[in-house]
């Protein structure tokens, strides 16, 4: 499950590091980098899953003026 997870997370940091070179966005560029880094360092399927989840949403409460 942690290897699906990561795998989920880890496309997802790829498209935003993608999105945030071609915008110039520094925050996607590194919310990108660390959703590709983050499943390594955790062995825990319901931690990943929670903070791949915060970490995704992050850009989302930038655009929005939330953060």
């Amino acid at each position: 499950m942690t290897l699906l997870f990561g795998l989920v997370f880890g496309s997802i940091g790829t498209v935003y590091m993608i999105y945030g070179k071609r915008q110039s966005s520094v925050i996607h560029i590194v919310v990108g980098a660390i959703l590709l880094v983050y499943p390594y360092l955790f062995s825990n399927a319901i931690l990943i899953l929670i903070v791949g989840a915060i970490l995704t949403a992050i850009p989302f409460a930038h655009q929005r003026g939330l953060i």
